[in-house]
């Protein structure tokens, strides 16, 4: 079983408008609705992978029940939430189907309370040493009033009960959490930066990995990935570019990192597994899914070259 953490889940709306313009009002021709939160995203693209998953977090009012009703309805994954007083956000993405863009707005989450975050750290506790944990996933942005070394406290419970664990995370919540020393961290290019205060990829990277990570997995979007193991270095990269909605592609990559560690691949075939499924979700006519066909016919060309 795979464990994934999403501390600020959402309920994800996809409007697609034919053409999106400031200022103006738009007829809705598609409406699309389903569970998010980066952890989730993961769950989902695992469990579609053949993956028992236990998705846990929090989640409240009337936004949160009608996401714990569409996780009973999704195969292979287990609700694990933790109920909370405040509503669970919701984000919102608008496509133009002219240009294929996306304009996206996050709510910013319920505000949680110490009781709630303490009755959590007791329910994450019981689920990382349970029988038959192979990985947990610590994902996405902290909802208020959780402190922001949370991911930090996470990560050193997993290591206590001997489970790998990934961390994809920003700002100041992945700065503490790399220093806990997780198995792998999977910022973007953005993210890397801002942590290391390098914009070269390589370098940012490796000085990443010299905070305490012991692998990162650094996304550079169109460009693919940049990882930099102990087993040694690779950039991985799609056959093309690839047209469509990026919402949810690299949460796809991590549920390939994390699918293809807990199957005993090597790195470079994690890192094909993990791109070629990034590029079928960009590909997928829904936002965040990610499209089978693409990925098989995607993941035997994936570039992989030595960095």
């Amino acid at each position: 079983m795979i464990i994934t953490v999403t501390l600020n889940a959402a309920l994800d709306l996809t409007y697609t408008v034919p053409s999106l313009t400031p200022h103006a009002t738009h007829r809705v021709t598609e409406v699309a609705e389903r569970p998010g939160g980066k952890g989730v995203n993961v769950a989902r693209v695992l469990a579609a992978l053949g993956h028992a998953v236990t998705v846990t977090g929090f989640a409240g009012g009337a936004t949160g029940r009608t996401l714990r009703d569409h996780l009973t309805h999704t195969p292979g994954v287990t609700d694990a939430l933790c109920a909370v007083a405040g509503a669970t956000r919701r984000t919102l993405a608008v496509v133009d189907a002219r240009t294929g863009d996306t304009t996206q707005l996050n709510e910013p989450g319920p505000t949680v309370t110490p009781d709630e975050w303490a009755g959590f750290l007791d329910a994450y506790d019981a689920l990382v040493r349970g029988e038959g944990v192979a990985a947990v996933a610590l994902c996405g942005s902290l909802p208020p009033g959780v402190p922001v070394g949370a991911y930090a406290l996470l990560v050193r419970a997993a290591r206590a009960a001997g489970v790998p664990v990934l961390l994809d995370t920003s700002g100041e919540p992945l700065r503490r959490g790399v220093a806990a020393r997780p198995d792998v961290v999977k910022p973007n290019a953005e993210e890397l930066a801002e942590l290391t205060g390098a914009h070269e990829p390589s370098r940012a990277t490796r000085d990443a990995r010299r905070r305490g990570a012991h692998a990162v997995v650094a996304s550079l979007g169109a460009e693919g990935l940049l990882a930099v193991t102990p087993e040694g270095t690779w950039r991985a990269a799609p056959p093309g570019a690839v047209r469509g909605n990026p919402t949810g592609a690299g949460d796809s990559a991590v549920a390939g990192l994390l699918s293809g560690l807990v199957e005993g691949l090597s790195w470079p075939d994690r890192l094909a597994r993990a791109v070629a499924l990034s590029a079928a979700t960009v590909s997928a006519p829904t936002a965040g899914e990610y499209d089978p066909r693409v990925y098989a016919d995607t993941l035997p060309k994936v570039t992989l070259t030595p960095a």
